[in-house]
């Protein structure tokens, strides 16, 4: 037999190179920071829709209708809206393109939504046998497929795996989840009242919502400025900790998982982020002129 042997530095070489190469690799596959990039709604006149990014400030991206009806994509550049004829528009720079008609209109909470990769738009069909029913289509009016019925209309939120889409009933009796491939409903356990849906973990398995007590006021529909956030469980309705202090006003999925909190302040909000094991891993100051908006899309 032939044998060789290693000398000290070759060994350590041989040792340093094949720690070095994972870690490597972990280091390449950690998400980027956020850079504070997002997209807010003005309750002051005319009710603009506005992407801000750090150094330039605020871009109008558009403007909330009068339906109520509306949502920011989630690359921060576009803007779906529903009209008072339920039609379904799209805003992108100066160009508006009307990418379907029949949507349900006039119920300031069914609201379209975008898909993660900001090229298609769902939304509620008008009622009649329709009722509950949710299709999807392209922001350039192509491919209008449907995507299946729920309870769950109200201020829809799509997962980052684009499967799932959730959403509370207009009676605010409980929160829905739309498997699309299936296009089967599923009640969210663990939540019998709530009026806002903000986001859902990238497989759809946790959902972000604002539950209600039960004495407490259902609202209009509109979309919140603000409210104190609920991680649950879909399949259990067991409630996951958000172990961030202060007043919590607001929570996003990112693409990636972590979560992001959103802190009210007395001159300035701010973003806690949070891996996927609950440790904060950045803070970002958001703007003082925000700290009265409501915050649409954060821009991962």
């Amino acid at each position: 037999m032939n044998t060789r042997l290693l000398s000290a530095a070759a060994l350590s070489a041989v040792l340093t190179a094949g720690l070095a190469a994972p870690a490597a690799a972990a280091a390449s596959a950690a998400p980027k920071p956020l850079t504070g990039v997002a997209v807010y709604l003005s309750y002051g006149k005319g009710y603009p829709v506005s992407r801000y990014e750090p150094g330039k400030g605020f871009t109008k991206l558009g403007a909330m209708p009068m339906t109520g009806q509306f949502s920011a994509s989630p690359d921060g550049r576009k803007l779906a809206w529903i009209t008072d004829a339920g039609y379904v528009q799209v805003g992108d720079g100066r160009a508006v393109t009307t990418a379907a008609k029949g949507a349900a209109a006039g119920f300031p909470c069914a609201t379209p939504v975008w898909s993660p990769d900001s090229k298609q738009v769902a939304y509620v069909r008008k009622g009649g046998s329709d009722a509950g029913s949710i299709s999807v289509v392209g922001a350039d009016g192509k491919g209008l497929k449907k995507a299946g019925s729920t309870l769950g209309v109200c201020h829809l939120a799509w997962s980052a795996d684009g499967r799932y889409l959730a959403g509370y009933a207009g009676t605010t009796e409980g929160v829905y989840r739309l498997d699309v491939k299936t296009g089967k409903a599923v009640k969210v356990k663990g939540v019998a009242l709530a009026n806002h849906v903000q986001s859902l973990s990238p497989d759809g398995s946790k959902v972000v919502v604002a539950p209600l007590s039960k004495n407490a006021p259902g609202g209009d529909g509109s979309w919140p400025g603000g409210f104190r956030p609920a991680v649950v469980d879909v399949a259990t309705g067991t409630k996951v900790a958000i172990p961030v202090k202060g007043s919590l006003i607001g929570a996003f999925y990112l693409r990636d998982g972590r979560l992001v909190v959103r802190v009210a302040g007395r001159t300035a909000n701010t973003l806690v982020v949070l891996d996927g094991n609950g440790r904060q891993v950045q803070r970002l100051t958001e703007p003082a002129a925000a700290r009265n908006q409501a915050l649409l899309q954060i821009v991962g």
